[in-house]
């Protein structure tokens, strides 16, 4: 299929070459992300995330004084259409970096391309395979499945709890979490008493669920991205399964509540600190970063804030921060920036990138929450 032919969505955020403040050839990021199809709830903030910072940059002048062109391709949440989306950024719009993929499984299916081209890719998905082991121009802003199911695990630690059953989307997502779960259940002193999987489009769960019901667990862990946890959350009411039930941090927007509504009630996860942001103490670090982001995303899209545009908003603005520290939108000067930027306070948590770390995250970045009358609500151990 011929790029072409693909549906794509193209954003581009260029300051006119008469405008006062900024001048000369544009500095040009590229996006791919999932603003259609099931992982449109994570992609569309995303993108909604991106276009805000880039209408702020240029407003105030652009980036080394030259505007910035941010160019967002829509991936469908269809690998193929991933694949050919960062071969068209890399090839035709020459990106001096990109961000993105959305979801983990099209992450992997691409990142070989930038590291060919020689271009920093900062994804916006969580599988530590996309960073394990590390490729100089490999990079990610969302933290890795085993920070949030060492979260989730100390959780159900603390509650007592011994058997686990496990309930997983077989997409990349859902298998990256799954591996990391299945070494880690063991490994933190619990039980694994049941390994069940659903698929990406399935629509109901009864059978895993009826299963699982039968083997009497303690707690469930479901690892899975919208709309497929909602499913879960209806389907384990539906049939009166009263077990504690733990959702991924793939869930952690208001969109998984609206899915799944009075059937999310009481269902835990791990997630960064945006969605309670409200809830953190004073002297948090990112308190005041996430409540700005916060203000004006819901001032400009009338639409609660998510993690996942927090994504968009990291992995934007690390970029941005590399080329500003380097004096350069060389995809060169951007990656080696990248490794020397230090403690970084974003939306996700405090990135500190290495050469031997491209996540710059640990656990840390995770707080335990519950959905309590509709809303998210900051729970701990």
């Amino acid at each position: 299929m011929k790029l072409k032919t693909l549906v794509l969505i193209m954003c581009f955020l260029v300051v006119s070459a008469v405008s006062a403040v900024a001048g000369g050839e544009p500095v040009k990021i590229g996006a791919v992300l999932s603003v259609t199809g099931p992982a449109s709830p994570l992609g569309e903030p995303e993108k909604n995330t991106m276009e805000m910072i880039a209408e702020e940059v240029n407003a105030k002048g652009g980036v080394l004084g030259r505007p910035l062109e941010l160019i967002i391709l829509d991936d469908e949440t269809d690998v193929n259409k991933a694949v050919l989306a960062a071969q068209r950024l890399l090839r035709k719009d020459k990106a001096a970096a990109v961000l993105g993929p959305t979801t983990s499984g099209n992450a992997l299916a691409v990142k070989n391309f930038f590291s060919g081209a020689k271009v920093p890719l900062v994804s916006c998905a969580s599988a530590e395979k996309i960073v394990l082991p590390v490729d100089p121009w490999i990079f990610k802003v969302a933290p890795s499945d085993r920070h949030a199911a060492l979260r989730l695990l100390s959780h159900a630690k603390s509650q007592g709890y011994k058997k686990i059953a496990l309930l997983t989307v077989s997409d990349g997502y859902g298998q990256a979490g799954r591996e990391v779960l299945k070494e880690l259940i063991p490994a933190q002193g619990f039980e694994l008493v049941a390994d069940e999987v659903y698929g990406p489009k399935d629509t109901d769960m009864t059978a895993q669920l009826t299963k699982i019901k039968g083997l009497a667990p303690d707690a469930i862990i479901c690892w899975g991205t919208n709309p497929g946890p909602a499913v879960v959350a209806k389907n384990r009411v539906q049939l009166g399964v009263t077990t504690p039930l733990y959702m991924s941090h793939g869930v952690a927007s208001k969109k998984f509540i609206e899915l799944a509504g009075d059937a999310a009630e009481g269902v835990m996860l791990p997630a960064g600190k945006l969605i309670v942001a409200g809830q953190l103490p004073d002297g948090d670090p990112q308190k005041a970063l996430l409540l700005d982001y916060d203000k004006k995303y819901q001032d400009k899209y009338h639409s609660p804030v998510s993690t996942f545009g927090g994504h968009g908003w990291d992995s934007l603005s690390l970029v941005l921060a590399a080329i500003e520290k380097a004096g350069s939108a060389e995809p060169q000067a951007i990656r080696d920036e990248l490794e020397k930027l230090g403690p970084f306070a974003g939306v996700g948590g405090v990135f500190d990138y290495t050469a031997e770390d491209h996540n710059g995250q640990d656990e840390k970045a995770f707080v335990m929450v519950k959905v309590e009358n509709g809303d998210w609500k900051l729970i701990s151990d």
